[in-house]
């Protein structure tokens, strides 16, 4: 067997008294305890209420677990699924876009009801793009620890690779078509390493103030979306396919543009209010 850089894990799960523990789950947690707590010190820097991106975090983070479900559910259909295959999310299987897309519906809904409930007391609450602007390098990190859970599972692995950092697939985890072949692109690696970069430049964007009212998010869209059509290419599990690509390449593709185009039209805004100020 060749040799490979980054073997796959002998387990994904451990005992813990009565209960079985997935690595899958621990790397979900880890990613939104880190995500909460950097969101939480962004948004108190920004003016924002302290516990406030905990409280909200009670009903987003289901609320993503949920949407991130759905939309994996809805992109590879499988109609002998049964209903535990279905909510079996420690098997993998979280659509990014379905998360966040839920997610923040519930953080926008949670965050309306605490500032409309204390309008009249002296927290500070402010405008729904700022606290989405103050979560986003903490929501891409979240991601980028999340991701490991797949090397856990050894799924969503790319196309077979030689490179020394190639990842090592057991035979019965490689697909039908790829049982000759032994180490394949570690896309959750790549991915995991894109998003600490979107991170990254989300925080030095911020130092700066380049983007204001909820320009940081949509960077994070923009970039994060840019990343992810490239490693897609890259997978080789089953996908549904629109013109002979994958769902999901056109769902990158068409965020990218939105938010790259409604990225720079609020920058141009914000530059166009500075200088008339």
């Amino acid at each position: 067997m060749e040799w490979a850089y980054l073997p796959s894990p002998s387990i994904n799960v451990f005992a813990l008294g009565p209960l079985t523990v997935h690595f899958y789950a621990l790397c979900i947690i880890a990613g939104i305890v880190v995500a909460v707590w950097l969101g939480e010190r962004r948004f108190v820097a920004r003016g924002g209420a302290p516990g406030v991106v905990t409280d909200v975090a009670y009903w987003a983070v289901p609320s993503g677990i949920i949407g991130g479900r759905l939309y994996h559910l809805a992109t590879s259909w499988d109609s002998e699924r049964t209903f535990l295959d279905a909510i079996a999310i420690w098997r993998g299987g979280l659509g990014i876009w379905g998360a966040i897309s839920l997610g923040a519906l519930g953080a926008y809904l949670r965050y309306r009801v605490l500032r409309t409930r204390n309008a009249t007391e002296e927290i500070t609450y402010p405008p729904f793009a700022l606290f989405m602007d103050a979560l986003a390098p903490g929501i891409v990190l979240a991601q980028a620890i999340g991701r490991w859970g797949n090397w856990f599972n050894v799924e969503l692995f790319g196309k077979p690779s030689t490179l020394p950092w190639a990842l090592e697939v057991p035979l019965n985890k490689r697909p039908s078509d790829y049982q000759s072949f032994a180490t394949f692109h570690p896309t959750f690696l790549y991915e995991s390493l894109w998003c600490i970069a979107v991170a990254l430049l989300l925080l030095w964007v911020s130092q700066r103030d380049l983007f204001r009212d909820g320009g940081i998010f949509l960077l994070y869209v923009a970039s994060y979306s840019l990343g992810r059509f490239w490693i897609e290419g890259l997978r080789i599990d089953e996908s549904e396919l629109i013109l002979g690509l994958r769902f999901n390449l056109w769902v990158s593709s068409l965020l990218f543009a939105g938010a790259a185009l409604a990225t720079f039209k609020r920058r141009n805004r914000n530059h166009g209010m500075a200088a008339d100020q």
